[in-house]
């Protein structure tokens, strides 16, 4: 607790000029209060006339920021005061101000104010002096609160902004996407009904049809998975991340090799257990190797790696492909992001896979790491930390 201080020397020194008499005049239309720790003495927007001088304790000057953020202006001490504007002019606090600790203040009201200014115009001069301080001081944080306030806005606008973009660019993206397969899709159908397919070609188009239709339900999944993660995921279980790491690398070996990329998976055998939900666990992983596969278009070997550090579950997936440059490393998990060309090479794709896979992780506690030069290839890495635990222990 702070020492008291006595008001009739702390009075001349908040006002210069008063002069003795004066002093005691003003103290004798004031009240000496006390006011515990959390006591709120003023409150923004309230409509109050009492003018406080700490003798004794700290006090916090709040105010409230877009209506959701309490910021912190100033701490005050013995001998500071505040609330003068309510001598002078009967408007709102501009401020909140908070007992820190128990707090006794020297107060005066708007009556005993104009009795002490019928008495001594030098009081009422050393005091407008210092209210006019003090209200060009509360003038300078008023400009910065509103440069603050301005810059807050122009942010979330820019963000806005983003946002709106990347939704015109993902439609744009879902229509070109689905275009392609439908109009493959639907021509071959037509064909059929026709009946202009015969022979060995009727096989060949039922497999161009079907392989179509595989896409636009992939393609309509990826969207409604992306907004089920929104959604409370089903009870974790103990998962065999071997068995996941098996059944995706099943699924995507035809895709490799029609894109001449060799796909392989080390440590499956390994029994690493995880708590999680298999069906959003295996489509992170699917995101990842279906990535993996994408971006080697010149073929090469995309690899699985399952393995345990220390307590730790790792599970990566390694290319030799183009690789992510440093400038657009920080974008790649963004909803919508998506790579388009690269040199001669044109990719497909909504940009969701990356998206998707780093909510799954982050929802199983795990952190998704990447590692990746131009030119040589990229290393996403799933990290699990402490779920290094074996089937059934």
């Amino acid at each position: 607790m702070t020492t008291r201080r006595a008001p009739s020397k702390m009075i001349p020194r908040a006002f210069p000029g008063i002069k003795p008499a004066e002093v005691e005049e003003l103290i004798s239309n004031c009240e000496v209060k006390s006011y515990a720790a959390g006591a709120v003495l003023c409150r923004e927007n309230g409509l109050e006339s009492t003018f406080y001088m700490i003798l004794e304790g700290e006090v916090q000057v709040t105010k409230l920021i877009n209506a959701t953020e309490m910021r912190l202006l100033k701490t005050l001490y013995p001998g500071d005061f505040f609330g003068e504007m309510a001598l002078i002019h009967n408007s709102p606090r501009a401020a909140t101000v908070t007992a820190m600790n128990q707090v006794v203040v020297l107060e005066l009201d708007k009556r005993g104010f104009d009795r002490v200014l019928e008495r001594s115009s030098s009081v009422a001069m050393a005091m407008v002096r210092e209210i006019s301080s003090r209200l060009r001081e509360n003038d300078e944080m008023a400009i910065e609160d509103l440069r603050i306030r301005a810059s807050e806005l122009a942010q979330a606008y820019q963000k806005l902004a983003e946002q709106d973009l990347a939704r015109r660019e993902f439609l744009t993206n879902i229509a070109h996407e689905l275009r392609t397969p439908l109009m493959t899709a639907s021509g071959y159908l037509k064909l059929l009904q026709k009946g202009a397919i015969t022979g060995e070609q009727l096989g060949t188009a039922v497999d161009t049809v079907e392989r179509n239709v595989e896409h636009i339900v992939a393609l309509v999944n990826d969207i409604l998975f992306l907004q089920e993660m929104d959604l409370v995921l089903s009870e974790f279980q103990a998962l065999d991340l071997g068995q996941i790491c098996r059944n995706v690398v099943d699924k995507y070996k035809h895709t490799a090799a029609d894109q001449n990329v060799s796909l392989s998976l080390r440590g499956d055998d390994s029994k690493l257990s995880l708590p999680g939900d298999a069906r959003s666990l295996e489509r992170a992983l699917s995101a990842l190797v279906d990535n993996a596969i994408k971006f080697s278009p010149r073929g090469g070997d995309v690899e699985v790696r399952l393995a345990a550090e220390n307590g730790d579950v790792h599970l990566s997936v390694q290319d030799h492909g183009i690789g992510i440059s440093a400038d657009i490393r920080p974008q790649i998990f963004d909803r919508f992001y998506h790579l388009e060309r690269h040199g001669g090479e044109l990719f497909s794709g909504l940009g969701l896979g990356l998206s998707i896979a780093k909510q799954v992780i982050e929802q199983h506690h795990g952190k998704l790491e990447v590692e990746s030069e131009v030119g040589r290839g990229s290393i996403f890495q799933m990290v699990f930390k402490g779920a290094g635990a074996g089937i059934g222990q």
